[in-house]
């Protein structure tokens, strides 16, 4: 990084710490040993040492954001965020807070006098508010709970903010003499839900008073509901806003309860006005995922994204627009084969900057809403992954497979500005490696995009070992992420070429080429990574006699399926929290909306969904590879059963095999050292079996 983005000036410096005493637990930076830069390249190690930007928010003027980075320490196995400022002409950064205690969910005060954030209160999640010039700290919520969502009213009279509240009674309070039991009751579906059982709360939303100090007439107006606000099990910020004049709070729920909602994705945005304290909901007969609601400036209209096939989450996300005047639908991006996120309204109301996918990059896009004319205004090989915008003033965050995310102004024209170089004291001390395009032909004639990551230093005279990566979802592209975990970079470091494709069943190439993956996982979709595969092993540079396949959740099932359909083409296996036996699947999984649309249904159907005759466990007379199966114990998604199903039989059947088992770890792994393991077991796993020859 450079030093006029690490160092505050002395006199700031002493001004903020003299705010607040350090912890001896605070830690921060996290430079580079003389090893690794004498190394020159990325390491599981180096990887969390990277200063990680996690959310931003533009000022009310435009003219500075907040952003909150958070680091991490190895040896203490945890991470720490703090506030952050600059300006979006670019600049020196400002760094506002200085505590051991993590800061999240900051939002600029209407006035832009304070940013607001969650921080813990003896032992609770609540407001804060920092002082942008004094850096005085003061604490806004006194609730007995953890405040989880929150942001303030534009017209500063009140904020919102969500927290788990108990809907139904447990075993314990029924039975108050057995206050040491230990036993869960349920009578329905969705008792445990992505990495947790349900503790018989749901997350509500609050409305109170603000008077710039502190809360008063706090309010839940979900109170009663047994369901969630936002959804769970990722409750996102995105899916609760304001309307301009702060009368209004659109907010996204599902409410169904039990099977009803293990079996449907028909989400709503209901509309609460505070003056008289009703609900509507706004997309009655609406029923796929409706999300995201954002208001025009001029409080006339609303959008949000909606898709319209029920019981499939991966569905068009159409860009939805109702006019509050004439009382009308439109669907803005009727004629644009692609999903949008992240809208935000220009000023004056009649545009929306919107994120969309296309060939595996998300770009920044315009529409009219009048004319619904569409523009995209940046190109590149880059994901943005949000936006904000204030009067002319266009700011996003942005990441490539060799740039973690960083914060850009994007002029009308597309011109993009870096703000932000929070890791450049690491990208000056190792060497990325070359990203390339390939387009391959697949067995049907289609042309299918491929990324091909080289090693640093790519000698094109020498032969090097190659991985397959499998992708998960199984509908997220193979886009330019820059993954803290599936890292092609590292894996490129480690002196592997690594082939991506954007097989069927990935977004970004049209909803059609998305769509055709439903109910077919062992067909085309593996007929694409196998054309991948023999496409690039014909290159002079490529060991076509060491080739591995690696990949997590359908990326898993993609491995175990492979390992007995692969005819000779791989020499080693790596499956994280694949899907192994559809039937035990099935009847393990917590959302089952998808099972019914991705698998057929059932398995007690008759005649049985086509779906189950791709369930990998059906071809494992057919394994004859070295395979390596990862899972967490709190994967509630894909159960780690299924992997310890994958590794009995690999043992039974005599073939070189490895589990390893994280008791604390969900569908991802996300704890430090735990990721450091899994990534010294994966490149060993790698290297035993690709690079002895």
């Amino acid at each position: 990084m450079r030093k006029s983005h690490i160092f505050l000036t002395l006199g700031i410096f002493i001004l903020l710490i003299s705010c607040k005493k350090q912890s001896p637990d605070y830690f921060f930076d996290q430079p580079l040993t003389d090893q690794e830069k004498q190394g020159q390249r990325l390491t599981p190690e180096i990887l969390w040492k990277f200063g990680r930007i996690t959310e931003s928010e533009l000022s009310p003027d435009g003219k500075e954001i907040a952003f909150v980075v958070k680091r991490y320490d190895l040896k203490k196995n945890k991470g720490n965020a703090e506030i952050f400022v600059i300006s979006t002409q670019g600049g020196t950064l400002e760094q506002l807070t200085f505590t051991p205690e993590s800061e999240s969910s900051i939002h600029w005060t209407p006035d832009g006098k304070c940013i607001g954030y969650l921080a813990p209160a003896k032992g609770t999640s609540q407001i804060w508010e920092i002082d942008r010039k004094t850096r005085k700290i003061r604490q806004v919520s006194h609730v007995d709970g953890d405040i989880e969502i929150f942001a303030y009213a534009p017209s500063g009279k009140h904020l919102y903010f969500t927290m788990r509240v108990k809907t139904d009674s447990s075993a314990q309070d029924r039975n108050p003499d057995l206050p040491l039991s230990t036993g869960r009751v349920y009578t329905d579906l969705m008792y445990r839900h992505w990495d947790s059982w349900w503790d018989y709360r749901n997350s509500h939303l609050f409305v109170a008073a603000y008077d710039g100090h502190s809360l008063s007439a706090i309010k839940d107006i979900n109170a009663g509901e047994p369901y969630n606000t936002p959804l769970a099990p990722y409750y996102e910020p995105s899916e609760i806003s304001w309307s301009a004049d702060g009368k209004k709070i659109a907010y996204t729920s599902r409410k169904l309860k039990g099977k009803a909602e293990a079996l449907s994705t028909n989400s709503d945005i209901y509309l609460y006005d505070l003056d008289s304290g009703t609900t509507v909901n706004l997309t009655q007969g609406m029923n796929g995922y409706d999300r995201n609601p954002v208001f025009s400036p001029n409080g006339k209209m609303i959008c949000w994204t909606s898709m319209a096939t029920p019981g499939y989450e991966s569905d068009k996300d159409r860009l939805m627009l109702y006019n509050f005047e004439t009382h009308t639908y439109t669907d803005l991006t009727h004629d644009f084969d692609q999903s949008v996120s992240q809208m935000v309204w220009s000023d004056d109301s009649r545009h929306i900057y919107f994120i969309s996918g296309i060939h595996a990059t998300y770009q920044v896009y315009r529409i009219d809403v009048e004319s619904r004319q569409i523009t995209q205004l940046t190109q590149g090989w880059h994901d943005y992954t949000w936006l904000a915008r204030k009067g002319d003033i266009l700011v996003g965050q942005k990441m490539s497979m060799s740039m973690a995310t960083e914060l850009f102004r994007i002029d009308e024209n597309g011109k993009e500005n870096q703000l932000t170089h929070i890791n450049q004291n690491i990208y000056e001390a190792i060497r990325m490696g070359e990203v390339k395009e390939k387009w391959v032909t697949t067995t049907d004639n289609k042309k299918m995009l491929v990324w091909l990551i080289l090693p640093p230093n790519f000698d094109s005279t020498r032969k090097y070992p190659a991985i397959l990566y499998c992708q998960g979802g199984p509908q997220s592209a193979v886009s330019q992420f820059f993954s803290y975990r599936w890292n092609f970079q590292l894996m490129a470091a480690n002196g592997y070429i690594v082939i991506a494709p954007n097989r069927r069943g990935l977004p970004t190439f049209g909803q059609a080429w998305n769509d055709q993956i439903a109910q077919d996982y062992g067909g085309q979709n593996i007929k694409d990574y196998l054309s991948a595969v023999d496409e690039i092993s014909k290159e002079p540079y490529v060991d076509k006699d060491h080739i591995g396949a690696v990949g997590a959740s359908y990326g898993g099932f993609s491995v175990f399926y492979l390992a007995g359909h692969h005819q000779k083409r791989f020499k080693a296996f790596i499956a994280h929290c694949g899907m192994f036996n559809f039937e035990s699947e099935f009847g393990s999984t917590d959302e089952y909306f998808f099972e019914y649309h991705d698998i057929g249904g059932p398995y007690w159907q008759k005649p049985k969904p086509r779906g189950y005759s791709f369930s990998p466990h059906l071809y494992v007379d057919q394994w004859d590879t070295p395979i390596l199966i990862i899972s967490g114990e709190k994967d509630f998604r894909i159960p780690y059963t299924e992997s310890l199903q994958a590794f009995n039989a690999a043992q039974l059947r005599g073939i070189p095999s490895k589990l390893l088992i994280f008791p604390d770890e969900n569908h991802w792994v996300l704890k430090p050292q735990n990721s450091v393991l899994w990534q010294r077991e994966f490149f060993g796993w790698l290297d035993q079996w690709l690079k002895q020859k």
